[in-house]
Formats: structure tokens, sequence, C-alpha cells
């Protein structure tokens, strides 16, 4: 990777943190469609591979933004077998990601909130929030839609695709806890259907 790809990769990070609305992974496709589609930086299976740990581990969803990013420099140095190369870049290129990802949200969410909190009882400002509901969930849908074409193709696992719709169908319209659907979907998986 050149200096202006390191750039590059810097700068879209740094978009991409304004436009986290609903949170890190909202971002996922616009990711998934640069550092997968366009520059082929990360493997199918690594960008995957990376949001899925980022969720399993405890601790802030917004990891795998540093996950992607040590991939990216594992990759650029040849892979694992560079040795410290690759450490060296996966350490730095993880750091740069994360940085830039967090630092224009963490500065526009302060500056933000004080404003919001002085301006709290302007109607422009309760419009705003509540117009902004559905861009959430229009992005958190097609964060599920890449995740799970990337993961399993649309015909052959049929089976995730029907799970998925039935989860989100009692979610909006019954009161089951989430713990509840969140074991059936362990013990599923556990058996072996998903």
């Amino acid at each position: 990777m050149s200096a202006a790809d390191w750039l590059g990769l810097i700068g879209h990070f740094l978009s991409l943190s304004l436009l986290a609305v609903g949170g890190a992974i909202t971002t996922a496709p616009e990711m998934h469609r640069y550092l997968v589609g366009e520059q082929h930086w990360l493997s199918d299976a690594q960008f995957s591979s990376s949001i899925a740990l980022a969720q399993a581990a405890p601790g802030p969803n917004v990891l795998f933004v540093a996950l992607m990013g040590w991939n990216i420099g594992v990759n650029a140095a040849g892979g694992m077998q560079a040795g410290a190369l690759a450490w060296a870049l996966g350490l730095g290129a993880g750091m740069a990601s994360m940085v830039s990802f967090l630092l224009p949200s963490v500065l526009l969410t302060f500056y933000a909130g004080r404003w919001g909190q002085r301006n709290r009882e302007h109607i422009g400002l309760r419009a705003f929030k509540a117009g902004m509901a559905p861009v959430v969930v229009g992005l958190l849908a097609a964060t599920g839609w890449v995740l799970a074409s990337s993961l399993a193709g649309m015909l052959t696992n049929w089976h995730v695709w029907l799970l998925s719709s039935v989860v989100a169908l009692l979610v909006w319209r019954t009161r089951i806890h989430m713990l509840w659907l969140l074991a059936v979907g362990g013990a599923l998986g556990w058996s072996g259907w998903i």
C-alpha cells in the first residue's frame, strides 16, 4: 500500500465516523463496499470475521474497526509470515483506523450534545430526533443484509433467512423478551441447524 492508500483509508474512516448514526455497525455496508469491493484490502471472510469477533468480545462493538485496520495492515505486509513488519503494520493500521473513526464522532457528539442541551425545547431539534429513527432502522437493516449476504449464500442457506425473518416479526409484533429469542438462536446454532 502506498502513502496515498493509507491516507485514503484514514479519510474514509474519518468520513464514515460522521455517518455512524445508530452506532458504528450501521456503517458496515459502506465499509464493505470500499474495503472489500473497491480496494480489495480485505476478503469477505476477513470482513465478516472482524465484525463477528468484535460482537462476541466484551466491550464496545466499534472494535471491529480496529480489527479491520489490523487485517489491512497485516495484508499490506504480506501476511503474518512477514513477522515483525506484519505486527507493526497491523498495530499501526488498527490504531489509525480506530482513531480516525472515533475522533470526528466524539467531537461532534460533545459539541452537539452541549448545543442540544441548551436548545432541547426547540421544535426543529425535536423534529430532527423523531426523523432520525427511520434512518437508523434502515441503516441497521442494510448492515444485516450485507453481513448475511457475505456469510451465507442467499438461496443455499434459506433457513438463516427464515429464522431472521421470524425473529424480526416476533420482535416487532410480540412482547417476547429478547433473551428468550437469543436462547433459542443459541440452541439452534448448537444443534447445527444454523
